[in-house]
């Protein structure tokens, strides 16, 4: 077992009342998808942590062992051999164990249940201006007819009731002035880079940051692929330098013996939206520290982890600003409470016009769902 450190205090709590309506395999698969998260889609050491938990909670039964339990995983197309070809349930592989696209995708399913709740797909989605007119979406308000108003909108109820008023029942008939639309909202798309801090404090001092910032990334994709097909969302990740990640390896991604390196991070995020044509563009960025690292024209590092680096400081700020020309707003998640750092927010969510968040990591994701949905609306 490697030297992780899972705070099961947290994340965890086990009972021995077993709902009879929940299969052996649903109730284990749940622990173990947590599991997963935390080590960062190692199997095997998840099948590990899975085994010392059993030892203490009686998770397995004589009736549904560990080995039960690896083979189901199997049988439902979840994991498969590393060498396997590309039949996931061919099961002929000799290497160790891999998480299949199938749980991959339960994986964030199951971040986003966890956050944000029970949530049904519901059809397309889009966002909602608060520009009346033309649109595509009716809010339920009236108002009389106007040359050019789309006759898709007309509401005939009240039309024909404007009607009688008018015209009387004896001589029923409708004219221009009888007429009533309903007010439509136009939609809008969204476009999203999430960033993620990934320097070694996200796992310093005995505080795991960089799992609950995982979650928090797979279920607002999952909540976006769902609830509002037609957005964008982008996943990137800075340390010493920045660079992109797909949506599948969110739950392999890790910290390593990075600075941060902020200014990086805001760079690529916002080449990434001048690509986009939605007129609504945001970043959401979740760090837990200082700036402290920025890449030189002579392609050197210049780091500094003490105190707040006038040097780098102002370099961030110039990004906010710049970000703020191109409409652009940041919305911080400061996963730190220290009283200096909030110096450095401050000034940086002026610059930008943005949002900060000084929280810890309780809540996290559902600050995210409401600053998501909060932002549906265009800006004018």
């Amino acid at each position: 077992m490697t030297d992780k450190h899972l705070n099961f205090q947290q994340g965890f709590t086990f009972s021995k009342h077993i709902p009879e309506d929940i299969s052996h395999f649903e109730r284990v698969f749940d622990v173990f998808k947590d599991l997963l998260t935390h080590t960062s889609g190692d199997i095997e050491e998840a099948f590990e942590w899975l085994d010392m938990l059993d030892k203490e909670y009686d998770i397995f039964t004589d009736e549904y062992t560990l080995e039960d339990f690896e083979e189901d995983l199997r049988k439902r197309g979840y994991i498969k051999k590393e060498d396997d070809s590309e039949d996931e349930n061919s099961g002929t592989g000799k290497g160790k164990n891999i998480l299949t696209a199938k749980l991959e995708a339960a994986l964030r399913e199951y971040a986003l249940d966890q956050i944000f709740g029970k949530l049904k797909k519901s059809g397309i989605g889009n966002h909602k201006t608060n520009k009346s007119g033309v649109g595509d979406e009716r809010d339920g308000e009236n108002r009389n007819f106007q040359y050019g108003d789309d006759l898709s909108t007309v509401n005939m109820t009240e039309s024909l009731k404007n009607a009688q008023i008018n015209n009387g029942i004896s001589d029923l008939r409708m004219t221009e002035d009888d007429l009533i639309v309903e007010e439509t909202k136009h939609k809008a798309q969204m476009s999203t880079v999430l960033m993620i801090d990934i320097s070694h404090s996200m796992i310093l001092y005995g505080e795991d940051r960089i799992t609950p910032a995982k979650k928090v990334a797979m279920a607002l994709v999952e909540l976006i692929k769902r609830k509002y097909p037609k957005d964008s969302i982008d996943i990137i990740v800075f340390g010493n330098e920045a660079w992109p990640i797909k949506i599948k390896d969110l739950p392999y991604l890790q910290v390593g013996p990075y600075h941060t390196n902020t200014v990086a991070g805001l760079e690529l995020a916002m080449d990434i939206l001048r690509r986009k044509r939605n007129t609504n563009k945001q970043i959401f960025m979740i760090t837990d520290g200082k700036p402290s690292c920025l890449k030189l024209p002579t392609g050197e590092y210049y780091m500094n982890s003490v105190g707040l680096d006038q040097k780098i400081i102002s370099e961030c700020l110039n990004k906010a600003a710049q970000a703020r020309k191109l409409k652009i707003p940041i919305t911080t998640f400061m996963i730190a409470q220290d009283p200096y750092l909030r110096q450095f927010v401050n000034a940086f969510t002026a610059q930008n016009k943005g949002k900060a968040f000084l929280t810890g990591l309780s809540g996290l994701g559902q600050m995210i769902f409401e600053d998501y949905e909060k932002n549906r609306i265009k800006r004018i």
